[in-house]
């Protein structure tokens, strides 16, 4: 499956809409303003909350939490390394991501068990943020698009 993730440019929050490869809108990525911590609601196009995230603040370690359906869920962290960044995304079971790549140019790649299952790519000519993110099918692709905005959040924290 392909998605477009596109960052709104003129909100409050880190809010983000998500399109699918024909170009309707499918998801809608709500951050909240205001908050301790960035806090993100991650929607339907109808306003159903399918996963809610929030950072970690007393954590050593860049964390965020993915909740879906009032639970735990994963938990993304940004490894700490001196040469090359990397993250995790553990959720329940052996099933955990590790997503690697040039995270400052927006080019990465998400593994399981050592098997590409999405990647990350930048769309350099438009407003704000956007980025094109193919998922190979059969895959959770919630986790992934929410793992996809926390990523953002920690390594263009500057915007």
């Amino acid at each position: 499956m392909r998605y477009l993730m596109k960052e709104k440019l003129w909100a409050f929050g880190d809010d983000f809409t998500i399109q699918d490869a024909e170009g309707k809108d499918v998801f809608f990525v709500d951050g909240k303003a205001f908050s301790l911590g960035k806090k993100l609601s991650f929607q339907d196009m109808q306003g159903q909350e399918l996963a809610f995230i929030s950072q970690k603040l007393l954590s050593f370690k860049s964390t965020f939490e993915i909740y879906r359906e009032g639970q735990l869920f994963a938990e993304v962290v940004k490894e700490l390394s001196f040469f090359k960044s990397k993250f995790t995304v553990d959720v329940p079971g052996p099933n955990d991501y590790t997503v690697k790549g040039n995270f400052m140019n927006f080019e990465y790649e998400f593994e399981r068990s050592g098997s590409p299952v999405a990647r990350v790519s930048k769309e350099f000519f438009s407003w704000g943020d956007s980025y094109g993110i193919d998922i190979i099918s059969n895959k959770d692709d919630i986790t992934i698009l929410a793992t996809a905005v926390v990523i953002d959040m920690v390594c263009h924290s500057d915007k």
